[in-house]
């Protein structure tokens, strides 16, 4: 072994030897090399992190996803837009945002589900009430005319008036949903009517 200026033994030899493995892969071998400390430490961590991760997001649901925090913190921003324009007064913008907001029309549906399939079944095709997802309309189909009809109902056709029951909110958010499925056009009951002109 040679010595260096300091008359030190050279080993470096024994470190840049590469040990190759008996296997081989498509005509190549692979050498069996000792990885960096560096990269040890990365994978190890990244492996504790990520199962510390798992447990507590995923398995514990200790702490919430970035993206549920996201949608709460957007959702809370739709809220405080909603209040503003309530406070404003309620027109047919208002309702527009309102069928906008998720949480809403899915509030909406659950109402509409519980209330109004007796007459208008469950995607809202009609049955003893006209059908809500053509293009036609009995009292209009704008939104402020349609938060008229479920406020106040309309006692000679059968409808009834749900502000009592339901109470605003409630009446509002059935409304927003009412909104979502306006023109999908479910199979039903036949238009009545005077076809919507917005």
């Amino acid at each position: 072994m040679s010595e260096n200026l300091d008359n030190k033994p050279d080993n470096r030899a024994e470190y840049q030897q590469d040990t190759v493995m008996e296997h081989t892969y498509d005509g190549i071998q692979e050498f069996d090399n000792r990885l960096p400390n560096w990269w040890l430490w990365l994978m190890w961590g990244s492996m504790v992190f990520a199962l510390i991760y798992w447990i507590v997001f995923h398995t514990l649901e200790l702490r919430v996803l970035p993206r549920e925090q996201f949608e709460g913190v957007m959702a809370e921003a739709e809220e405080i837009q909603l209040a503003k324009m309530l406070e404003a007064g309620i027109d047919n913008e208002f309702f527009v945002a309102m069928s906008q907001n998720a949480e809403k029309v899915a509030e909406g549906r659950e109402i509409f589900v519980k209330h109004c399939v007796a007459c208008h079944l469950d995607q809202g095709q009609g049955s003893v009430g006209p059908n809500l997802t053509d293009a036609n309309w009995v009292h209009g189909c704008e939104p402020m005319e349609m938060w008229k009809v479920v406020t106040d109902g309309v006692a000679a056709k059968g409808m009834p008036a749900w502000q009592n029951q339901l109470g605003p909110n409630r009446v509002m958010a059935a409304v927003s949903y009412i909104m979502t499925i306006q023109d999908t056009n479910v199979d039903g009951k036949a238009p009545e009517g005077e076809p919507c002109q917005n």
